[in-house]
């Protein structure tokens, strides 16, 4: 019965109901198979479920399990260990093998190895600890939480390790940002699942590697792999930073083209962002007008899509949009329409978001709101202001805020307000190039030609080097990246030539 009528919750609380008035629930199956609907199901309620739980007398192991799964797969796995340890203190029931996977689950999701392995501690015990099932969740909680060395160990003393165990390890090394051994482990893999391929793109998008994610995911098209909603998203996050539009564009059509990809709030806002940094704002504009259930990140990334490509007026107009919805302005919202009074000089306006957020949202500014504010004030030369704002900071200031005044009491010609500035930012990392060559450039830009020689002979004797400079470039939907002075590009030799 319930199997066939029950595809939604409500249908079955409906037959939950039926069950309590005709006394069937007391029947430990039927009971057990409502349970397990509302905690795993992908209908599921575990609050729900929970409360069925709490109903059944005497509970068997199934139900134990069953409610432990739905915790450890919810917002509160926090809630799977509690009712581990109530289950042990239990005298009608014990713990089994298919109990264990639940709970390291649970200690992932929290990031609590160190008492994760104290339960390996007990696997090994009771002798579990080369069950395939128990063993991959054991690998993937160590690997997960950042401790690579008995995630290893686990990994290299297992001469049958499956396919799930391979995909942990390279999560977990990409996670911890070994992104060579999380790539050489993927190409040492003697079969590869559609989570492989996934889990590598990720981590390069995580780690930074625009490009070879983009280029593994057209190998793995190549292959017919899908691709998976969360690697979408990635995708469009590496197309965005990189501003390969034609790549953003060819991803937002394979997804509006497969029925099987559930477009939610996540995507959305990707695409959004993706078509802002890579300057559709267009694109960005209808995909937001379009999409129905936008949440609020679809709003703040529009509202800071307008503000950095020049529509802040547009920026402004969405946010006011935003407060007549029925969502509120988080700090994200404040500090993208902040940015648009920065760009468009509209200090007065800023002044007032500043104070609204605080008075009205009951939201305390952020440094990065007080950078905006800073940068808004400097960019039209109230100095002053600027400074005594940055006095009253709560926090510390940071090297952008420094670095905000800095340029603008060069840009107005105060030389003593800039000189302080400079101090401050060098005093932050006197090892970091950013604040010497800050200074050096403010110093020549007033004409103290001398004072700025002076830095940059510090900077050699310190042995503080700049960064080389990077940029990248689309043509005909192929991403060419440059590194100032660099010889790595593969037509380095015709560049050259050209430029000659």
């Amino acid at each position: 019965m319930l199997e066939t009528k029950c595809s939604t919750m409500k249908d079955l609380q409906m037959i939950h109901t039926q069950l309590i008035k005709t006394g069937l629930i007391k029947d430990k199956i039927a009971a057990s198979r409502v349970l397990a609907f509302c905690a795993t199901s992908q209908e599921c309620d575990v609050n729900y479920a929970y409360l069925v739980f709490t109903q059944i007398d005497n509970p068997n192991l199934f139900a134990w399990n069953t409610i432990i799964r739905g915790f450890s797969q919810s917002s509160a796995p926090e809630n799977a260990v509690s009712l581990f340890i109530e289950m042990l203190e239990s005298s009608t029931i014990q713990p089994g093998r298919l109990t264990y996977p639940s709970l390291f689950k649970a200690y992932t999701q929290l990031g609590l190895a160190t008492e994760g392995a104290q339960l390996h501690g007990r696997i090994m015990k009771l002798g579990l600890e080369f069950d395939p099932f128990i063993r991959n969740t054991m690998l993937n909680m160590y690997a997960n939480c950042g401790c690579l060395s008995e995630a290893r160990k686990m990994f290299d003393e297992d001469e049958s390790v499956d396919v799930v165990a391979w995909n942990s390890m390279i999560s977990g090394l990409a996670k911890c940002g070994e992104i060579k051994d999380s790539w050489r482990l993927f190409s040492k893999m003697p079969f590869r699942n559609d989570v492989s391929w996934n889990s590598m793109i990720s981590g390069y998008v995580k780690n930074g590697k625009w490009m070879e994610a983009l280029d593994l995911f057209n190998e793995m098209q190549e292959k017919r792999i899908e691709p998976s909603e969360y690697t979408l998203v990635s995708l469009l996050n590496a197309s965005a930073f990189l501003g390969a539009l034609e790549q953003g564009r060819w991803i937002h059509e394979y997804i509006m083209k497969k029925n099987s990809i559930k477009i939610n709030v996540i995507m959305i806002t990707a695409l959004i962002n993706m078509y802002c940094k890579c300057g559709d704002i267009e694109m960005a504009r209808q995909v937001f007008e379009t999409s129905p259930g936008k949440g609020l990140s679809c709003w703040n990334s529009m509202i800071f899509g307008f503000a950095i490509n020049g529509f802040e007026n547009d920026a402004i107009h969405l946010f006011t949009r935003l407060e007549s919805s029925n969502l509120k302005p988080d700090c994200v919202s404040f500090i993208s329409v902040l940015i648009a009074c920065n760009h468009s000089g509209l200090v007065h306006e800023a002044r007032k978001y500043f104070v609204l957020m605080k008075e009205k949202y009951k939201i305390e500014p952020s440094i990065q709101h007080y950078g905006c504010m800073v940068d808004a004030l400097g960019r039209r030369g109230i100095l002053e202001e600027a400074a005594e704002l940055i006095k009253s900071m709560p926090m510390n200031p940071d090297a952008t805020i420094w670095g905000s005044l800095l340029s603008a009491a060069q840009n107005h010609g105060n030389f003593e307000m800039a000189e302080l500035a400079a101090k401050h930012l060098i005093e932050l990392d006197p090892k970091d190039s950013y604040g010497h060559l800050l200074m050096c450039n403010a110093y020549a830009a007033l004409g103290h030609f001398e004072k700025a020689l002076q830095g940059r002979f510090s900077m050699k004797q310190l042995q503080i080097e700049k960064q080389p400079g990077c940029s990248s470039i689309n043509v005909d939907g192929e991403v060419h990246e440059f590194v100032a002075g660099g010889m790595l590009h593969s037509r380095v030799d015709e560049i050259y030539s050209l430029m000659d």
